[in-house]
Formats: C-alpha cells, sequence, structure tokens
C-alpha cells in the first residue's frame, strides 16, 4: 500500500511539475491551425530572431530612423517569405496540399514598392467581401466604419492591400488622359478619408458592382496578351470608368469630372483608354494575380489547408518559433553533421508487381493506399498533370508517370526511399539558408539596399551553395550487401542507384566480398567501398579500404556502420533507422540543435542530444498487404501520438530523462543478450550512459517522424542478463531514478 501511494502521488507531483515545464517551455501555444491564423503576423519576426543569425540588429543600426520605423516589419516578411514557401512547396511536393491551397498558403516577396506587408491569401479569403457588406450596411461615420473592419486585424490588410493595388495596376496600364484621371481619382480618395468625408463623396452602396468590373478586368490582365484579350481589357476599363463616375461618385464630385475638359475631349474622341499598357512587369503581373484572387476567393480560411498531416506539420513548426533555442550561427560558421541510415535487405522503392499483387482478400497495396489516403491521392495526379478518373493502368503508359507513381507509394510505407528524402532535406535548407546568408553579409554595411533576398529561383542550381551545403552535411547509408545484391542484380540494388541518381549528396557504403586465391586456396577479402553517382548517373567508386577480415560480429547492425565511420566528417553524427522520416521545416532548425552541444546545461556540455518524435503506431489488418502492415493486428488505421509526457520533462529537470541509445552506438557484447533483435538496447545504453557519466538533453522544440511496427520488445527484465550488471549496480550514478524508458532513435552525439 505504501508503494502504492507512492506510486500516485509521484504521478501527481510529475504531472504538476511536468505541465509547469511545458507551460515554462511554451509548449502548445499554437494549438489549432486556428491559432496558426490568429497568430501568423508574428511568426515572421519569431522566425528571424530564433532561426537565422543575430545580423538583422546591426543591419537595422545602419538604417535611417524613417526606414526603421516603416520597414522593419516588412523586413521581416520579407527575410521569412522564402523559408515559409519552400515549407509550402514542400507540403505540395509531398501531396499533402492542392495547387489552390498552394496559392493560398504562398507569402508575397514583399520586395516591391509597397508600403505594407502582404500576408498570404488564405489568411485574406473572403475579407474583401465582409468589408463590403459592412460598408453597404454602414450607417456610423466613417471612424466607426473603419473600427469595425480594423477589429478584424486581417480584414484591415486586406483592404488597404487591395486599396493600393488597384492604384498602382490602373497607373501602370494608362497613360496621358487616362493616368491623370486615375491619379485625380485617388487623390480625391484619399483627400476624403483624411477628411473623414468618404461616406459624402463616394457611395459605398455601389462598392459590390465596382469590385465586379475591377475583377472582370484583372480576370483577362492575368493572361498573355492576345487581340481578343486587348480589345476586351479595354472595354472592361469602360465599363470601370463608366461604374466609377457614374455610380461611385456622389453628384458633386460628378460634376467636377464632367467639366474636365481634358478628360471629356479625350472620352468623345475615343482614345481615353485606347492605349492600354499590357503588363509585362513580373511584379505588376503578380500584384493583378494576387488582387485578382483577392476578390475571387470565398473560401474559409479555417479549412486551409485541409489535410490533417498537413495542419499538424505547420502547428508544431509555427509552435516551436516561439520556443527558447541556441541562437543559430551562419552556415558557413555552424558545426558539421553527418547521418547514417543503416540498411540490409529491406524495402527500398516499390514496384509495380508489388504495388498491385493481390493478398488472399483480393486487395493491393496501391488500392489499400488509395483508400487510406484519398486526398493524397488526387493531389498526386494533380500534381503529374492526370485527372482524378485517370486508371492505375494508364499511368504505366507513361515511364515518368510510372516512376512518379511508384515514388508515391514508396512515401507513405517503410521505404528507404522516404528516409533518403527526408534526410535530403537537411542539405536543401542548408543551401537555401546559406543563398540567405550571402548578402546579408556582403551588404551588411549598406543595410537592404539592392539586395532581393526574397528571390529564391534556381538557388539549388548553384555551385558555391551546393559545396557549402557539402561541407557541413554528410549522409551516408550503409547498404552492408550492397555489393551482393549487385552481383545477384537484385531489384533492391538498382533502386539503391536510382536513388543515388535522384540525390547527388547521397553515398552509398558497403562491404564488397572479393575471392582471391592464395597458395592454391581460395580466401575471402573484405573492403569497405564507398560510392555515389557521377554527373552521367553511373556509379562512381569514391574510396576503397581492405579490412583485416569479416566485420560482422555478432548482431550485424552496429558493424554495418562502425565500418563506414571513416567516410564521415563534423563534430556530430546522428543515426536515423530507415523507418523514419524527415520534414523541410524541423530540417531548418539543426543549426541551432547542433549548438546545444556547446551550451551551458549546469554540470557539463551534452554530448547526447534527443529531439522528440512523432511515432505512427499504425495498426492495420493482417489481412491487408504484407509490406505496408508489417503483420500488425487489429482494425485501427493510425493512430499518431507525441512522445512528450509530463514524466519525461520531470526526469528530464532531473538528468535522469533516458535516451533509448541505438545499438549502432553500444558495444556490441552489451547490445545482444537475449535470443532475439529487440528493442530494449533502449535499457542497455541507457545504463551505459549513467555508469559513465554522460550528460544528455532532451528537446521539445524539434521533431521527426518514424513508425515503428511489429517490433519485439523484450522489456526492462532484461538487463539481468547483462554480463557486467555488477558494474550497472555499483555505479555512483542514481540508477534508482530510472523509472520510465523513453526510446529515441533521433539522436546527435557529439564525435
Amino acid at each position: 500500500i505504501y508503494v502504492l501511494d507512492l506510486h500516485v502521488f509521484y504521478t501527481l507531483l510529475s504531472a504538476i511539475v511536468g505541465g509547469l515545464i511545458g507551460a515554462r517551455a511554451r509548449l502548445g501555444e499554437i494549438r489549432s491551425i486556428e491559432m496558426v491564423h490568429k497568430r501568423f503576423e508574428s511568426f515572421p519576426e519569431a522566425f528571424v530572431r530564433n532561426l537565422q543569425p543575430p545580423i538583422l540588429d546591426r543591419l537595422q543600426r545602419n538604417m535611417p530612423d524613417a526606414q526603421l520605423s516603416s520597414g522593419t516589419n516588412k523586413s521581416y516578411a520579407s527575410r521569412f517569405s522564402p523559408f515559409w514557401n519552400e515549407i509550402v512547396k514542400s507540403l505540395r511536393e509531398e501531396d499533402y496540399i492542392t495547387n489552390r491551397e498552394m496559392e493560398l498558403l504562398l507569402i508575397p516577396s514583399n520586395k516591391g514598392s509597397l508600403n505594407l506587408v502582404q500576408w498570404p491569401l488564405f489568411l485574406l479569403s473572403s475579407k474583401i467581401f465582409m468589408a463590403i457588406d459592412l460598408a453597404v450596411e454602414c450607417k456610423d461615420p466613417q471612424r466607426e466604419l473603419w473600427e469595425k473592419i480594423t477589429r478584424d486585424e486581417y480584414m484591415g490588410y486586406a483592404v488597404v492591400e487591395c486599396y493600393y493595388n488597384v492604384e498602382k495596376i490602373l497607373k501602370s496600364l494608362l497613360d496621358n488622359e487616362g493616368r491623370l484621371w486615375v491619379e485625380r481619382l485617388f487623390r480625391d480618395a484619399n483627400e476624403s478619408i483624411l477628411d473623414e468625408s468618404i461616406l459624402v463623396n463616394f457611395q459605398l452602396n455601389k462598392l459590390p458592382i465596382l469590385m465586379s468590373r475591377i475583377t472582370a478586368l484583372t480576370g483577362l490582365l492575368m493572361h498573355d496578351e492576345t487581340p481578343e484579350l486587348a480589345q476586351g481589357a479595354v472595354k472592361a476599363m469602360q465599363d470601370l470608368y463608366d461604374v466609377v463616375i457614374h455610380d461611385i461618385l456622389s453628384y458633386n464630385l460628378r460634376e467636377h469630372y464632367d467639366t474636365w475638359g481634358i478628360l471629356t475631349k479625350a472620352r468623345n474622341e475615343g482614345r481615353l483608354f485606347s492605349r492600354m499598357q499590357w503588363p509585362r512587369d513580373p511584379e505588376i503581373k503578380e500584384q493583378i494575380k494576387r488582387l485578382h484572387l483577392l476578390l475571387t476567393i470565398k473560401d474559409y480560411a479555417a479549412n486551409i489547408p485541409k489535410n490533417l498531416e498537413a495542419r499538424r506539420r505547420l502547428e508544431f513548426f509555427t509552435n516551436s518559433l516561439f520556443m527558447n533555442m541556441a541562437p543559430a550561427k551562419p552556415v558557413r560558421e555552424m558545426l558539421s553533421f553527418s547521418v547514417f541510415t543503416p540498411y540490409y535487405s529491406e524495402t527500398v522503392l516499390y514496384n509495380m508487381s508489388e504495388l498491385r499483387k493481390e493478398n488472399e482478400d483480393g486487395i493491393t497495396i496501391l488500392f489499400y493506399l488509395q483508400k487510406i489516403f484519398p486526398d493524397e491521392w488526387k493531389n498526386f495526379l494533380e500534381r503529374i498533370g492526370r485527372d482524378e478518373s485517370t486508371l492505375d493502368s494508364e499511368l504505366q503508359e507513361n515511364s515518368n508517370d510510372l516512376l512518379e507513381l511508384r515514388l508515391w507509394a514508396s512515401y507513405r510505407g517503410q521505404t528507404l526511399a522516404r528516409t533518403v528524402r527526408g534526410m535530403m532535406y537537411y542539405r536543401k535548407a542548408l543551401m537555401l539558408q546559406s543563398h540567405m546568408e550571402t548578402p546579408l553579409h556582403s551588404d551588411i554595411e549598406d543595410g537592404f539596399s539592392g539586395v532581393d533576398m526574397a528571390n529564391t529561383h534556381g538557388y539549388e542550381l548553384s555551385r558555391e551553395l551546393r559545396a557549402q551545403a557539402d561541407i557541413k552535411f554528410t549522409y551516408v547509408v550503409t547498404c552492408q550487401i550492397y555489393g551482393q545484391q549487385k552481383q545477384k542484380r537484385a531489384s533492391e540494388a538498382a533502386d539503391i542507384a536510382l536513388l543515388m541518381q535522384r540525390n547527388e549528396a547521397l553515398r552509398v557504403a558497403y562491404i564488397d566480398i572479393v575471392d582471391t586465391l592464395k597458395d592454391g586456396k581460395t580466401n575471402k577479402e573484405f573492403y569497405s567501398k564507398l560510392v555515389k553517382a557521377d554527373a552521367d548517373g553511373n556509379e562512381q567508386e569514391i574510396y576503397s579500404i581492405k579490412l583485416p577480415g569479416d566485420p560482422k560480429l555478432g548482431e550485424g547492425k552496429p558493424e554495418n556502420q562502425n565500418h563506414a565511420v571513416i567516410f564521415t566528417r563534423g563534430n556530430a553524427i546522428q543515426t536515423i533507422d530507415m523507418n523514419q522520416d524527415n520534414y523541410f521545416e524541423e530540417a531548418l532548425k539543426m543549426r541551432n540543435l547542433l549548438e546545444e552541444f556547446d551550451s551551458d546545461h549546469g554540470l557539463r556540455s551534452p554530448t547526447i542530444l534527443g529531439v522528440r518524435e512523432h511515432v505512427f503506431t499504425g495498426r492495420s489488418s493482417q489481412d491487408l498487404p504484407e509490406p505496408v502492415t508489417y503483420g500488425s493486428t487489429g482494425r485501427e488505421l493510425s493512430r499518431a501520438f507525441w512522445n512528450e509526457k509530463n514524466g519525461y520533462r520531470t526526469l528530464q529537470m532531473q538528468s535522469a530523462q533516458e535516451h533509448g541509445v541505438h545499438r549502432t552506438k553500444q558495444d556490441t557484447s552489451d547490445a545482444m543478450t537475449g535470443h532475439v533483435g529487440e528493442v530494449s538496447d533502449v535499457v542497455f545504453g541507457d545504463f551505459e550512459k549513467h555508469a559513465r557519466g554522460i550528460s544528455s538533453k532532451l528537446l521539445f522544440k524539434m521533431g521527426f517522424d518514424g513508425r515503428g511496427l511489429g517490433k519485439d520488445n523484450q522489456g526492462i527484465a532484461n538487463p539481468i542478463q547483462v554480463e557486467d550488471r555488477l558494474r550497472y549496480v555499483t555505479t555512483p550514478r542514481k540508477l534508482e531514478k530510472v523509472s520510465s524508458t523513453l526510446k529515441e532513435d533521433k539522436l546527435l552525439i557529439a564525435k
């Protein structure tokens, strides 16, 4: 009874303490997509201050006071937009969102002359229609009308942006008398706003008609110029002029335009809008498209994006922006790191025979995936330019579509292709960060003048950026029997070669066995080799190192990576199983994560960093295809949870939190003492860590994706089988604190 009471007391205490620690760390600040919408305005500044080097303050000190006060928010947005847009594009490439949702989520470059921040359209959707309804029904003074509009902050942004965009677009289209008319019209409007007489000089109840005319004009200007469209644009401009003069302007103000000789003469002679200049400038074309969407989108913002996985990722990333992080260093000054992924003979890439193979119930993997991911399947067909009614057999007629189909299915299973794609996001993130820092270093004395930081077009093709990323990041997949697979011409070998061709920075290490004849006897020689794909897509051997003998001792998984350690470089190493994934937005935080190694956390700097893992314990039916379910049982399709409990945070505060050290990081004699390959390496690694006095830190601000299905966990009982258990028992560390273990496959170990 005493022990039971003690356990209850500890549970309550850990819940309270863990909750306070989580609140202090600002966990759960962004809990829903509605909170993402509401707090979006604060994301740019939080991103710049936490995930970028502290260069902005030096830049701001060099800026004039007027420019500093008016342009700070816009500068934050311009620096945040390239990263946010790449996150959105990665969601589209992964088929979590549609093309339309991508357009609504993208942030404008904010590099133009428009003196206000332009937010993504999903925040401004339907705001213009709501503002028009308020104006039409308003019987209050102008000040009260504007207060009603600005109660919704994004409605105010939408109205101001629409107003200034219409002015700028009309001025770019017209010249001579037409331009004079636009300038005078907006001068009168601005004076009326300052005099608070907008409701007197303009009939706002006719705004719906005006918006319909502007929408018709922008709908034509969005396309490339043709004689028919040019004629239609002139007519649309004339219709807009008639609505403004006869419906919008008050009687007194209309008289000034009717008696304006220059305007009347040009109108009578039919040359007022006869020479419209079709938009050629990219900035104007972008504003026309944005204005048209702003005036036509009626989607409810809470439904964007619709995919639950896309929502979860955006919620977690934006929440982490407000958490305390170690300051990021520039890419050229950050710690370098390597990533290992052990591979033996698991699935690399689904082939069509596997995808179309029926089980005893007549269900195929492809059919199963299409049914549990219906929205992602539709998004995939849209991405490759196919109709929703396209049959699977039609995709096989085109080699490119066939490969995309295989990749789409493989990215939704436990395949090496999915892990490689996720880990290569590190390189992409480093390239983008390096690209954004180049003008900051070169133009630090000039502030932001002449620096187009938002233009990221083609940055992945830059040789300098690729070289910089390759210096800081190395990814090695240790395919132990790749040489044997090539000799047998196995499909796995061809798929691994395909991954190397698609990822130029991917390196594959394997053990090559060569038969030699010595003294009339056949001997086996073992070589550790590292290969990559060259510019022509052919396999190129980089290193070949002769080993003293067979490196496989006991369990092969540790030695699968140990033989390839010589091929890595850097200050830290991360071990990633091939049942794990990564996201582009989380890869942006790697610079901050590496700085934790040099941070002061008490007794010593940590040598192990553990980060939270989003685990899918998918329990699908055994009757479904084996490569998807891995023999799991039950009917529940997938349940996701975060490995973050109040108890874990409480133990971390006491430096007693257990991080499951990968068995590849342990001595083989300690790693395997049972009769099967279990997940209990967590226990052995935890005890070994405490026995050696190794410090560790668990981070909740960064997360990855992992899926563990059908694994055998022997539990906490296995430590009694460890041969050197006496050393664990007599260690000065307080092992009695070990009341909970956490499986953490995402570790960074300082080399």
